[in-house]
């Protein structure tokens, strides 16, 4: 597994090869075997193909254009929708779209008491494990994915397509990667562990 994890990149190019369907159901399976806060294992995974991925894509670039008129959900960061608009570009090229949700959590544009907040928190982390875990298991079969928070800039478009009140965590693309990129710099131990006995 520390190969995976050495190996994995964040992957913006893509074949139009397809992904078998066994070695989806393997990724969203060791998403599932993740660490969760008290064992809510709060995710849910959509699996977004052909036609249904085209739509999606769509949704999110109609999102994203919404957002660039008003910038009603995210005004401080009107800078990053260039960025935004390249992801789509991305998702396009995937031939395979993962929508990830929180089943326990509601829009993050709506303020929570500090009990839920804590419980949104704890899942999120759950999630994020989930999602390494997916990832991990795609690097594994030479398969390239991104990881995809962009989604922000178009989530009321992107919940209303799905139909669903649960929190959109994000999307994780997958396919075959049509480039190589170099390992990103790290920051060093020194700077990020601290002992203490």
């Amino acid at each position: 597994m520390i190969k995976a994890i050495d190996n994995r990149r964040s992957i913006r190019k893509y074949t139009s090869e397809e992904i078998p369907q066994e070695i989806i159901e393997e990724m969203i399976y060791a998403a599932t075997l993740a660490p969760s806060a008290k064992n809510r294992q709060p995710w849910k995974f959509i699996v977004f193909k052909g036609a249904a991925k085209d739509e999606l894509v769509q949704v999110m670039r109609q999102g994203i254009e919404n957002e660039k008129e008003t910038h009603a959900l995210m005004p401080e960061w009107a800078f990053a929708i260039p960025d935004a608009e390249n992801t789509v570009r991305v998702m396009d090229e995937a031939p395979c779209l993962i929508v990830v949700l929180n089943t326990n959590g509601k829009t993050p544009f709506a303020a929570i008491d500090n009990e839920k907040r804590i419980v949104e928190i704890c899942d999120s982390l759950s999630i994020g494990a989930a999602i390494e875990n997916m990832i991990l298991a795609a690097t594994e079969h030479d398969l390239g994915t991104l990881w995809i928070a962009n989604t922000c800039f178009a989530y009321n478009d992107i919940v209303e397509y799905l139909n669903t009140e649960d929190q959109l965590i994000g999307i994780v693309a997958v396919g075959h990667s049509a480039e190589a990129p170099a390992k990103r710099p790290r920051k060093r131990m020194t700077r990020i562990v601290e002992y203490r006995e």
